[in-house]
């Protein structure tokens, strides 16, 4: 079985600003991802994923005309009204796999804009978080579906930041701040958090244009409210050339709870009422393993340093390059044969770099492949509970009218990772949501368009 592209798979015709990755699946050479327990799976993707742990194997000629029997009719019996999305930082076979069906893969920024910009699609399936897919459904238009393949696909950071954590401490900035309090919500956030920023006249940013969306928000004169990533708000506030003291970062959210009080914060209120911008304290479990010794181990090995602006600042500094995951996999493939590059980011990302790049003569490593560390390779775990199974089996439930609501996105939604317990909202609390949300994205894209990032 070839792993070429099915024949009869239609285009997408998508947005110019979705570009071809240029992953190949390779003969012979077993998909990467670690296969999940089956108590793992909702009821209804049991079946699929019995059959997939089944196979004797992993490789595409094994794969493939497995996943060819559910992905092929689904294909063929919506047409040119389906869209496949995932991110790059899924696990290798479910970025390969979604392109080899025609799909886009890119990353959240652009991942964002498809339903908006593609409305003849009408059907539009995410491989990738709960916030991605719902930051989809913020920007789809009516008569458009979207659904996830796993509604337990999470992230660490937006796990620490939950409307419940923080909505008690932005009405609290809020009631001292009043109309003079911006927030700018990274994509990494749900719903709920990015209409908080509507409703605050702020934005929504992404790694690729935060410095731009945080250079428009001082411009208004307020005081920024950035969450949920300090790490991230710490490297734009750098490469801004904002003074270090001008920033206040609230706790590790893991130590308190909503009952929070500013008055509690290092300084005090005095503090609060001196600083420009207030980080929300999440990171990424993913990206602060990455230290500043690394890269130099490293540089010292005669490699280019890049990383992705969710690692520690002292990291960005030192490493010779951080952008966001579309930065990255452009410096992978305008790589010429004998760079030699380090990339610290998520670890599947890294491992089809390192494929793709051998191809060409690009020597890659991880970041944190260096001596003693015990954080080499280090992938987002949430990130890959989508698999071939639910690949397979949210599709040919979808053809076949039995998809489960679980797996269904709204504006709004609000899932537990563990559990998989969805909270909806009411259809009028939802449209309200809706409309806040978008005008968060819509101001981030203007800022974004304007500035030709």
């Amino acid at each position: 079985m070839s792993p070429d592209r099915p024949s009869n798979a239609p285009s997408t015709s998508l947005s110019s600003e979705v570009r071809p990755t240029g992953l190949t699946l390779e003969t012979g050479i077993p998909i990467c991802q670690t296969d999940l327990p089956l108590d793992w799976y909702q009821e209804e993707f049991r079946p699929y994923a019995e059959e997939y742990l089944a196979l004797p194997d992993r490789t595409p000629e094994t794969v493939l005309p497995w996943l060819d029997r559910y992905v092929v009719p689904a294909i063929e019996h919506f047409g040119d009204e389906l869209l496949l999305l995932a991110h790059f930082y899924m696990g290798g076979e479910i970025v390969k796999l979604v392109e080899r069906y025609h799909g886009a893969v890119s990353d959240s920024y652009v991942l964002a804009l498809q339903a908006e910009r593609n409305p003849e699609k009408r059907v539009i399936v995410e491989s990738a978080v709960h916030f991605m897919a719902e930051t989809v459904a913020v920007l789809s238009h009516p008569h458009q579906e979207v659904w996830i393949t796993n509604p337990k696909a999470g992230c660490t950071m937006e796990m620490l930041a939950k409307d419940h954590m923080v909505l008690p401490i932005a009405d609290q900035l809020i009631d001292r701040y009043g109309d003079d309090l911006l927030v700018v919500a990274y994509m990494n956030t749900s719903g709920r958090l990015k209409a908080l920023a509507g409703r605050t006249g702020g934005a929504v940013c992404t790694s690729s244009n935060a410095q731009h969306v945080v250079r428009w928000a001082r411009e208004q004169g307020k005081k920024i409210f950035f969450v949920p990533d300090q790490h991230l708000g710490r490297n734009v506030a750098d490469q801004l050339g904002m003074d270090p003291a001008s920033l206040l970062a609230l706790p590790d959210p893991g130590t308190f709870s909503g009952s929070y009080r500013l008055e509690d914060v290092d300084g005090g209120l005095k503090a609060l009422d001196a600083a420009e911008m207030i980080l929300w304290g999440s990171f990424c479990g993913v990206h602060t393993v990455f230290k500043p010794e690394m890269v130099e181990y490293w540089k010292r090995d005669g490699r280019t340093v890049l990383v992705h602006p969710e690692s520690p600042v002292e990291t960005v500094r030192a490493a010779d390059g951080s952008g966001s995951t579309n930065f990255l996999w452009k410096a992978v493939m305008d790589a010429k044969p004998g760079d030699r590059l380090a990339i610290g980011t998520e670890g599947h990302f890294v491992r089809n770099a390192r494929v793709e790049g051998a191809k060409r003569g690009v020597d890659i490593v991880h970041l944190a492949e260096v001596p003693g560390s015990l954080a080499a390779g280090c992938g987002c775990a949430t990130m890959s509970r989508n698999d071939p199974p639910h690949l397979a089996g949210m599709l040919d439930l979808l053809r076949r009218g039995e998809a489960p609501e679980a797996n269904r996105v709204l504006a709004g939604d609000s899932v537990d990772e563990i559990s998989g317990r969805r909270d909806r909202l009411s259809e009028a609390e939802r449209e309200e949501l809706k409309a806040e949300a978008r005008l968060a994205l819509e101001n981030m894209i203007t800022v974004t368009e304007r500035a030709g990032a």
